[in-house]
């Protein structure tokens, strides 16, 4: 997992439990050149613990993409998304 410098690197929650990285990744891109994404998977279950990471390779990305995605509904749910601090 690849992090972007600071201010780059953005914690995503509430995400619905098909979503994994690839879904990230194409969720997040439009604000920027993404660098990795994780979604965290439960080793017991397999299943999404329903919160993710991106990082971009600036700061102006991460900040766009929190000012657009936060409270967006995916799925049913509303994403909660912040800069990693």
């Amino acid at each position: 997992f690849a992090q972007g410098p600071g201010g780059a690197n953005i914690f995503v929650y509430n995400l619905p439990p098909d979503v994994g990285d690839w879904d990230l990744v194409q969720l997040f891109m439009a604000f920027g050149p993404v660098l990795s994404t994780r979604v965290y998977i439960d080793k017991a279950t397999g299943r999404s613990k329903g919160f993710g990471f991106v990082s971009y390779d600036n700061a102006e990305s991460a900040a766009a993409a929190v000012a657009a995605m936060n409270n967006m509904d995916l799925a049913g749910r509303k994403l909660k998304v912040q800069v990693k601090k």
